[in-house]
């Protein structure tokens, strides 16, 4: 019998998404529902499971990792990108890794959820009714508003379309974006990436973090931004430079941040993104949906499957 063991199943959901029974008695499949982040604890908890089923970007499997793991044989991944993944090391050692489709649906869809949540200050607003006050903000139109996506893929186009159908003036910058793809995009094209920032009532971020892209968004971006303006986060802490971001939030270079990707998550306890005012903070959600749950986990099935009958599917690197 063979073990898999599933990671980072937060909300003990991952059995109920898929028939894992399919691979019985074959594979005996056990989750785990807490970020392990001390190294020791977390060899500790996976060095007996020869099938490993992470979340992309949560627990970081570095070669150093990957060396003390010497019965791992597949390792799944959710999407079919993995920057936390030593692909080379895990080649060399003979681990197979394969990914699953993800959904860019679910991204957009919390994207907008956090520019609402910020133009209308539901947050405040719901705290206030729960305590008995009424009315203490006014909120900020969508409509006429400048909405800045740096960034114009799968998720940024999308997030481009909902904020026409908003009446919004959109426009787009990334570092290979021609006027031609933004115009496809119902975008204009900014002219530079500084003229994007001040330009925009919301900068939302819909790149893809490599060594080019991190920090994109950095100090003089921010004091380039409209002290009414918001920045919108939903893909990788690294594409800001947090410190930066922090002094822009304190400082009210920016009016507000809705953020969903954190340098290190779980959040920690001390982090300021907790426990400033001007900051809608959430835990990660962008992937997290019905339909992309059903999606990774029926995969991650057929993927072990695959792998045991000597033909693996969604092969990464």
């Amino acid at each position: 019998m063979q073990t898999c063991l599933i990671l980072d199943d937060y909300q003990n959901a991952a059995l109920s998404f898929a028939d894992w029974a399919r691979l019985a008695p074959a594979v005996q499949v056990s989750t785990v529902n807490a970020y392990i982040s001390e190294r020791e604890a977390l060899v500790a908890r996976i060095e007996q499971a020869e099938i490993l089923v992470i979340m992309r970007e949560r627990t970081p499997f570095p070669a150093d990792l990957l060396a003390r793991l010497p019965k791992l044989k597949l390792l799944i991944t959710s999407g079919m990108r993995n920057a936390s993944i030593d692909l080379a090391a895990a080649r060399e050692r003979g681990i197979t890794v394969c990914g699953t489709d993800s959904s860019p649906t679910p991204p957009t869809e919390l994207t907008w959820a956090l520019i609402l949540g910020l133009a209308r200050h539901l947050p405040q607003e719901v705290a206030n009714v729960r305590s008995g006050a009424w009315q203490s903000t006014i909120g900020t139109d969508l409509s006429g508003a400048t909405l800045g996506i740096l960034g114009l893929g799968k998720i940024g186009a999308r997030v481009a379309a909902i904020g026409r159908a908003f009446g919004m003036h959109v426009q787009a910058w990334s570092p290979n974006l021609t006027e031609e793809r933004a115009q496809e995009a119902g975008a204009t094209l900014a002219r530079s990436k500084e003229a994007l920032c001040e330009a925009s009532d919301f900068v939302t971020l819909h790149l893809v973090l490599s060594d080019r892209s991190r920090n994109i968004v950095g100090e003089s971006e921010l004091r380039r931004m409209k002290d009414s303006a918001f920045l919108i986060n939903t893909s990788r802490a690294g594409l800001v430079d947090q410190a930066a971001l922090v002094r822009a939030l304190e400082k009210g270079w920016i009016a507000g941040a809705g953020l969903d990707v954190f340098d290190t998550e779980p959040l920690p306890a001390d982090s300021p993104f907790r426990h400033l005012p001007n900051v809608l903070p959430l835990p990660h959600l962008g992937y997290v949906s019905r339909d992309n749950y059903t999606r990774f986990f029926t995969q991650a099935v057929e993927d072990i499957e695959a792998w045991r009958a000597g033909t693996p599917v969604r092969h990464l690197g």
